[in-house]
């Protein structure tokens, strides 16, 4: 399984504990930046990694910043991609449970590393669900075809 990660400053530590701990799994990771602390622009890094999931170049997403709001919103910009916030064990599974998301998001200024590792093992292995769900992730991808 092929993960894309992607960060800003506020996130790069946070997402390089990921990148380990994914590493260590045997997971194949594409690391789509940034690749230092310096200061940059959290949305260049959502819609990059989200791109690449949309694609079908990863299998999955994890982007971070600083709240993990504004790298979520940029990279349900994308076409395809369905991205929420991992701030709990039970969210991160039923983003995949129920909403079939392509992509998960964390706060590096707000949570640990302690908390988003299992998260981020839970997104990975939860299957969708589908069932009465999947008329629901039709009409959010109905969505993308207005306006």
């Amino acid at each position: 399984m092929k993960i894309a990660l992607g960060s800003d400053h506020a996130g790069f530590d946070l997402k390089e504990a990921i990148k380990k701990h994914l590493l260590e799994k045997g997971y194949d990771v594409l690391d789509e930046g940034t690749y230092t602390a310096e200061r940059v622009d959290y949305p260049d890094y959502g819609a990059k990694v989200g791109r690449t999931v949309a694609k079908k170049e990863a299998d999955f997403g994890i982007v971070c910043c600083g709240s993990a709001e504004g790298i979520s919103i940029s990279a349900n910009k994308i076409k395809g991609i369905r991205c929420g916030i991992g701030y709990n064990d039970d969210v991160s599974k039923l983003l995949r449970q129920h909403n079939d998301a392509n992509m998960i998001a964390f706060a590096g200024r707000f949570m640990s590393v302690e908390d988003v590792l299992p998260r981020v093992d839970l997104f990975l292995s939860t299957p969708f669900e589908g069932g009465r769900h999947t008329a629901r992730i039709e009409k959010i991808s109905a969505l993308e075809k207005q306006d």
